[in-house]
């Protein structure tokens, strides 16, 4: 391949890369659909499979210039949980919701970090970012599993209401821990160091709020499709720069961004249109992803790898039992909403990208590489995990389980 690339130009090399990603990723999850696995896991098996470990089928300095879609992909991720931020939703579960996912959230973080650190042996830096990885959910397959069932009631609108604030958490979880890290590194922690990276999350908030606002108005009932989408990507990648000049993620701004519209405009159209929009960023996200794990160190990473993926689960489980214990929601929440929270894709890996710059190459490595395998085993699981919940919980009955399995839509080849 490197042969075949050498006669090209720049633009072409990158023209055919991406085409290759985009290829790799229909053809691998025409084999994970048959298995019934989640489209991310078969996206993550195709960007290890071309990357440069195995076909080597895209060159490694295209690789390296395709940060870029890690931002614009969070973006679209983070700016489609916002809709779910009603405000008739969130009065209505008052601080329970909150509470219960700073609980869950931070156990799975705490547990994560002293196991890291105290049975590993790992520094506090790696230690301390791990562990605020470990907070993050993935919202995408539990919604996949919500939508596959028609899964309704108070069970589900508070799942949802935690794993779209679950990240919220994660974020700012992170952004103290690496407010630490720098600190660190410099020999000195300080009341400024922490608080810096926090303001400057407030001002993506800010953002955020300001254009949901800004795009309620110039979106009125005459717009066309065309121009609707056009503007929420505008602003969406506007967001997005922003946000890399001040080295943090889009994900809170957009959120935000999110949310502002939906409750401002109570319009669900256009979060349908940009669902249709953002495959193709999705797939090259997570094949990009799969590209950068290093398969070499998943050997190095063995023991550490297995304890993460179970430490962070039943850190989730715990946290949310003892959270709604604590506030009073029902006995079915208590036992199973744990058990919807296992998940972990998007925001995480993301965020391990973030982390990996901070550390030395071969311990950053190593973190990535625990990040990236756990996800793709976190999302074989998760949609089984969500579905067990649903059904234990009562929230769906074994009937309409038989109804939705016996009815099998004419899927496009």
């Amino acid at each position: 391949m490197e042969l075949f690339y050498s006669r090209m130009n720049e633009p072409t090399t990158v023209l055919c890369s991406l085409s290759i990603i985009l290829f790799a990723g229909f053809l691998i999850t025409r084999i994970t659909k048959k298995l019934r696995l989640p489209n991310v896991s078969g996206y993550i098996i195709a960007g290890v499979l071309i990357g440069p470990y195995f076909l080597k089928m895209v060159p490694a300095e295209i690789l390296s210039h395709m940060g870029f879609v890690s931002d614009i992909a969070l973006a679209f991720i983070a700016f489609g949980v916002g809709k779910f931020f009603k405000k008739e939703v969130l009065e209505e579960a008052g601080g329970k919701v909150i509470f219960i996912t700073v609980m869950e959230a931070m156990a799975a973080g705490v547990l994560v970090t002293a196991a890291m650190r105290w049975i590993f042996g790992f520094s506090w830096n790696f230690s301390l970012i791990l562990g605020a990885i470990a907070t993050a959910t993935a919202p995408a397959s539990t919604m996949m599993t919500i939508k596959q069932y028609h899964a309704k009631g108070d069970f589900v609108n508070v799942l949802l209401q935690i794993v779209a604030l679950d990240d919220v958490v994660c974020l700012l979880a992170f952004s103290v821990v690496i407010a630490i890290v720098n600190a660190g590194m410099n020999g000195q922690v300080s009341a400024a160091d922490i608080m810096g990276p926090i303001l400057w999350n407030v001002f993506a908030l800010g953002l955020g709020f300001l254009c949901g606002f800004v795009l309620s108005k110039l979106i009125s009932p005459g717009r066309s499709k065309d121009n609707r989408l056009i503007l929420v990507v505008a602003m969406l990648l506007g967001i997005s720069g922003v946000c890399s000049y001040l080295d943090l993620s889009p994900l809170l701004s957009c959120m935000v961004f999110g949310a502002v519209y939906r409750n401002v405009t109570g319009d669900k159209n256009l979060f349908k249109q940009v669902d249709q929009f953002t495959p193709p960023v999705m797939s090259m996200f997570f094949i990009i992803s799969g590209m950068s794990l290093d398969v070499t160190a998943i050997r190095t990473a063995g023991v550490v790898g297995v304890a993460y993926f179970f430490i962070r689960i039943i850190g989730k489980y715990l946290g949310a039992y003892a959270g709604c214990a604590i506030t009073g929601m029902p006995v079915s929440m208590k036992r199973y909403i744990g058990l919807a929270l296992i998940p972990q894709a998007g925001v995480a890996i993301g965020l391990a990208f973030l982390g990996q710059r901070l550390l030395p190459p071969e311990i950053g490595n190593l973190m990535l590489t625990i990040i990236l395998s756990s996800s793709v085993l976190y999302e074989l699981i998760g949609p089984a995990c969500a579905k067990m919940s649903f059904f234990l919980s009562g929230t769906i009955k074994t009937e309409d389980r038989e109804k939705v399995e016996k009815y099998k839509p004419k899927e496009a080849a």
